[in-house]
């Protein structure tokens, strides 16, 4: 307060300044992401900023997974497999899109969601929003943390077939 007291701006000078700083800076999401089922064994931690969308959030999970983009998915916020309000990577008329950014969501810490990937093999991922930071620049999605591996397409051997 005593070097507020000694500086040349107003309260309102300074209270403005603070408010177009807090205007500016970004939401910036820390994550857990697992395998349903594989949660102690195989996760990832990501973190992402809150004005990248579902389709960019997918993309940093297939990515840290080794994973090949090739199927269609959907993001289950009650983790319930195709229900009509999931967000769609292809969605139809007025479906919820995966185009919505992060933010839009309200996401909460300790909030759980799922990403369901490949209708086919049915990979679910269990997402849970660990952490929610004010950062003043905007970065890029990246993996902070990394256990264990899991392969989209597990080499099977034809002899256990028979």
């Amino acid at each position: 307060m005593e070097a507020f007291a000694r500086s040349e701006r107003s309260f309102e000078e300074v209270m403005r300044f603070y408010l177009e700083m807090r205007w500016m800076m970004s939401n910036q999401y820390t994550m857990k992401i697992y395998p349903a089922g594989n949660g102690r064994d195989v996760y990832r931690n990501i973190e992402i900023c809150g004005n990248s969308t579902l389709n960019q959030l997918c993309q940093i999970i297939l990515e840290s997974f080794d994973f090949i983009d090739e199927h269609m998915y959907e993001f289950c916020m009650d983790n319930r497999m195709y229900q009509e309000y999931n967000y769609q990577s292809d969605p139809e008329e007025d479906e919820p899109s995966t185009k919505i950014i992060l933010d839009e969501l309200r996401l909460v810490e300790k909030q759980k969601f799922s990403l369901h990937y490949d209708f086919g093999d049915d990979w679910m991922f269990v997402i849970t929003v660990k952490k929610i930071s004010k950062v003043a620049e905007k970065t890029e999605a990246r993996i902070t943390k990394s256990k264990g591996h899991i392969q989209q397409y597990p080499v099977w051997d034809e002899n256990e077939w028979d």
